[in-house]
């Protein structure tokens, strides 16, 4: 499964959420795919205010100051669906 992981240099919230989703990565199998926002004008746009943002199959499920707890929840929500069909 892939997550995306929507970042920016210098946030400190976003250096918080990249260590939590790799610690759910020791017992979990999926893959985080880093997006810089400020590498594209359309994602600035659309995240600007919200970063960081974790996306799995084309639905946020958390943004900002990520809790690991329901972050956790929902990966494990998305993989117990159908082999994740996304």
């Amino acid at each position: 499964m892939e997550v995306l992981y929507y970042t920016r240099n210098k946030c400190e919230l976003c250096k918080e959420g990249k260590l939590l989703l790799q610690l759910l990565q020791e017992d979990y199998p999926f893959k985080i795919i880093e997006k810089d926002i400020d590498a594209s004008d359309e994602l600035t746009e659309k995240f600007g205010l919200m970063i960081p943002v974790v996306e799995v199959c084309d639905e946020i499920i958390q943004y900002g100051r990520i809790d690991l707890l329901a972050l956790e929840d929902k990966l494990k929500d998305y993989m117990h669906r159908k082999q994740y069909t996304c």
